[in-house]
């Protein structure tokens, strides 16, 4: 049985959403180190898991679903990922999530955009963070890139725990958080990976019924 989540990080997950839904912000970033066990287990990932993991489900169910394709060695890093589902399942007021743990090598979701999703929690656990730009920059990211001034492009560190506000959000008018995967290909080889835990609503883009859950090695 999956435990509480920490009561001090619920609350600040409960805060963040209700910023998000007041209008106050459109995005709240929670900051925490990864400590060894946890970076030990993303190694393990790298070297011996999958590829991707992609299901829907309570947290509980996503623990039956996602262990037999994790790696032991890996498992910390599972329970890590399963307490943030829980956190964001609470703090949303969601019964099931989908829940997508991918190890990413390409320049994947590299063009700035929007999610139509409400809320969706980002982690990156390893390599470079997702981008963002605020409010008022995403508007004029609309009419012109914000790769042509990479002073208004912000990152959010490894580790940290990112909730954005989608297109469907009550105060988005249409238009969410602007991010994007930051670009691999121009670095070496050996930095091109990062691994990526998304969160959100069950009906999410890319999400199936017949295929819960998705597994690459």
């Amino acid at each position: 049985m999956l435990s509480s989540p920490c009561p001090t990080r619920l609350s600040l997950f409960q805060n963040a959403r209700a910023d998000i839904h007041s209008g106050k912000e459109p995005m709240t970033i929670l900051a925490r180190p990864l400590p060894a066990t946890l970076q030990a287990a993303i190694e393990a990932m790298i070297k011996e898991g999958p590829r991707l993991i992609l299901a829907k489900g309570t947290p509980e169910d996503l623990r039956t679903l996602c262990s037999p394709h994790m790696p032991p060695t890996a498992f910390p890093l599972l329970e890590d990922a399963l307490h943030l589902a829980q956190l964001y399942r609470e703090a949303s007021g969601l019964d099931a999530v989908r829940f997508r743990l991918e190890q990413i090598t390409t320049d994947s979701c590299r063009k700035f955009h929007t999610d139509h999703v409400a809320l969706r929690l980002l982690c990156t656990y390893y390599g470079p963070g997702t981008e963002w730009v605020s409010t008022t920059q995403g508007q004029t990211a609309a009419s012109s890139s914000p790769e042509d001034d990479p002073a208004l492009i912000h990152r959010i560190p490894a580790g940290h725990i990112a909730l954005l506000e989608g297109n469907k959000g009550p105060h988005a008018n249409g238009q969410g958080v602007v991010h994007r995967s930051p670009p691999l290909s121009h670095l070496p080889m050996s930095e091109r990976l990062r691994v990526l835990l998304t969160i959100d609503e069950p009906t999410a883009c890319g999400m199936a019924d017949e295929h819960n859950p998705t597994v690459r090695p």
